[in-house]
């Protein structure tokens, strides 16, 4: 199978040379998101409105690629400051994600001036 490379119009861009999202069959892969604008600006201030962004752009990811957040298998969180922002992370998180629970990592890591970055595996389809 071949590997299409996903680039939502609007999306913020990429901090690198990479795609937003591959797809492969009917399984999509999303690069970590961040809470970035279209202008590649930083959007909130703290860790529950800047977990709301990414998850506005993981969404662009995952529709480009015709999948939902219901599609999401996996997803792997990053936290700049895992014991102090986990609670309100996992608040928006269980928000957005309803009564869907995909698995989940959560860790600790130095990001790049933001607090929070997800990224996603999907199986376009699956979702109830």
């Amino acid at each position: 199978m071949k590997q299409q490379e996903i680039h939502p119009e609007g999306a913020p861009p990429p901090g690198g040379p990479y795609a937003h999202g591959i797809k492969v069959g009917e399984t999509l892969w999303t690069a970590g998101q961040a809470p970035f604008n279209a202008a590649g600006e930083i959007v909130g201030h703290d860790v529950s409105s800047q977990t709301e962004t990414v998850f506005d752009n993981l969404e662009q990811v995952l529709a480009a690629a015709g999948a939902t957040l219901n599609d999401v298998v996996k997803v792997t969180a990053h936290l700049q400051d895992l014991a102090g922002d986990f609670d309100a992370y996992n608040v928006v998180y269980a928000k957005r994600f309803g009564d869907h629970r995909p698995v989940r990592t959560t860790v600790g890591s130095t990001l790049g001036g933001f607090l929070v970055e997800i990224d996603a595996v999907a199986v376009i389809g699956s979702g109830r």
